[in-house]
């Protein structure tokens, strides 16, 4: 399938370009840059972030029409110029698909608010306060503080998992579910080619509403702290097993769209960490989600060690059948490079651009973007409001196109949505081209080798034993071909001992080549990727 052989890149659309000069990135931007990431960079899919009409609580997260383009990004006649150029270039739309929760500005929340008897009323989580008058129960929402909002006009709360400006949807009432298939069949007619499925273990809580009891367990050392929403163990707002049934539905629509050139596709946003429960989401007869992504290495401490046991552990629970995937950076986490550095980012990309399963970069990583420094007064994003220590605006900043002012990104003159970051000037798509070794270019070297690689895209995994410490190793193979990827997780020179000679495809240096012997000698930060024999 094509998601198997596929690159996937995430566009946020806000801040990759900008075309009308309101300081907002747009669809119209997306569609000027397609031959950037088709020609230039060779990604193959495009997951694009919400481009819904929003009111900006959580800045397209929170929807008031689940059928529509934000007017402040295009229109739904643009939408389809997109999608159409897209697939001229023989590349893929993934849209993000976001079922938990709407708007409070959203139709359906304001009629549902209107009285306890109105007809949208349990098309959400209404619930009595107890007593006195405290919340139903001890539900917090992921953002901070309770779930549960009040509302006084009708003396009941309403549920939240993110902000409370994001009331989530009753999935319990079939109508509910009827209208949410309805909006993914809506865009399936449109023609998109699958969809990144948002918060999706978020999508059934207990009906119940049985409090959470506290958490005594150690964070798993690849999950992200949330601070006080650690404190409990989330075994009934989230993760329930009737959202299994949920994704059935989805998958038997998917499937009912799908036809021999074009196969249907979900992704789901899943942060589970244990591995056989995050296997679950694939489905008994793998009949749920094509893949739930797999976060793991996004928040695993930078250790060879520990890189290993998350990608043995993906592999051994994968069902049979299934195909995996990495993500190393998304809309919600701090910048690769700023995690790891720049020197570090590199051999984290070849990790991800060499590992069996699909890859999913983020946008402006490919040029080794860092998170921005932002005043109080800049930040946008609710978390980061509540805690600046979680915020997430300092690695959504505009894209880096060139060292015009802002970046390329929109006009002289035009402020943008989020400050540009100041290291633009020397940081950017243009002056990266212009440099045989740089990041961009030692990424794009490497996409073509994976493309034209059916070892790279299909081969087996396994991990090449005898490694010194601190560094990586692993062989990707084929019954024609050994692979052997080295990555130096150290700033010493390391010397590993391969199985036999072979040639040097590529190094995150971008300066060697040719033949290596079995003694190789990886420098300090560096990753190779030899073919042996």
């Amino acid at each position: 399938m094509w998601w198997q052989q596929a690159v996937i890149y995430q566009v946020y659309p806000r801040s990759f370009q900008d075309t009308n000069g309101d300081g907002i990135g747009d669809l119209e931007g997306v569609l000027r840059r397609l031959d950037y990431l088709s020609e230039t960079l060779g990604v193959d899919a495009i997951w694009l972030s919400p481009f819904y009409p929003s009111p900006d609580a959580d800045f397209g997260y929170d929807i008031t029409d689940f059928k529509a383009v934000d007017p402040r990004l295009g229109t739904l006649e643009t939408f389809d110029r997109l999608l159409q150029a897209i697939h001229a270039r023989r590349m893929r739309l993934i849209i993000d698909l976001v079922v938990t929760y709407t708007s409070d500005q959203h139709p359906w929340f304001i009629e549902s608010r209107q009285g306890r008897h109105s007809a949208k009323r349990d098309w959400f989580m209404w619930a009595d306060a107890k007593p006195d008058g405290s919340p139903p129960n001890n539900w917090q929402s992921a953002f901070g503080g309770s779930g549960w909002e009040w509302d006084a006009a009708t003396g009941q709360y309403y549920y939240h998992s993110f902000t409370k400006h994001q009331p989530d949807l009753n999935w319990r009432n079939p109508e509910v579910r009827q209208a949410m298939l309805d909006v993914a069949r809506f865009w399936l007619e449109r023609g998109v080619d699958g969809f990144r499925v948002d918060a999706a273990h978020w999508i059934l809580k207990d009906p119940e509403l049985r409090d959470n009891p506290p958490n005594t367990a150690p964070r798993p050392p690849v999950a992200r702290a949330l601070g006080e929403y650690d404190a409990q163990l989330h075994l009934y707002d989230k993760g329930h097993p009737d959202c299994h049934e949920v994704f059935r539905a989805y998958r038997r629509l998917l499937d009912a769209y799908s036809t021999p050139n074009q196969p249907r596709f979900a992704v789901g946003e899943i942060h589970v960490f244990d591995w056989q429960e995050w296997a679950k989401y694939y489905g008994a007869q793998l009949d749920e989600l094509h893949m739930p992504y797999n976060f793991a290495l996004v928040g695993a401490p930078w250790q060879p060690e520990i890189v290993r046991s998350v990608v043995e552990g993906m592999e051994g629970a994968l069902p049979q059948g299934a195909w995996g995937n990495y993500v190393l950076g998304n809309h919600d986490e701090a910048r690769l490079a700023s995690r790891l550095g720049q020197a570090q980012a590199r051999v984290a990309t070849m990790l991800l651009l060499t590992l069996r399963g699909t890859p999913t970069l983020y946008y402006g990583d490919e040029i080794g973007m860092v998170n921005a420094i932002l005043t109080p007064e800049q930040i946008r994003d609710p978390w980061g409001k509540n805690n600046p220590a979680l915020g997430r605006d300092p690695s959504r900043t505009p894209m880096q196109w060139d060292a015009s002012p802002n970046a390329g990104f929109c006009p002289e003159g035009v402020q943008a949505w989020l400050p540009v970051n100041p290291d633009y000037p020397t940081r950017n798509v243009a002056a990266q081209l212009a440099e045989p070794r740089s990041m961009l270019n030692f990424v794009r070297h490497l996409l073509r080798l994976r493309q034209n690689s059916r070892t790279l895209q299909q081969g087996s995994y396994h991990t090449l034993e005898g490694a010194p410490q601190g560094c990586y190793a692993y062989y990707r193979t084929t019954e024609s071909e050994r692979l052997v990827v080295a990555l130096n997780f150290t700033d010493q020179a390391l010397a590993v001992r391969l199985p036999s000679s072979g040639r040097i495809l590529i190094s995150t240096h971008m300066d060697r080549s040719g033949r290596a012997e079995r003694e190789l000698s990886l420098r300090a930060n560096e990753g190779c990727l030899i073919a042996l024999g």
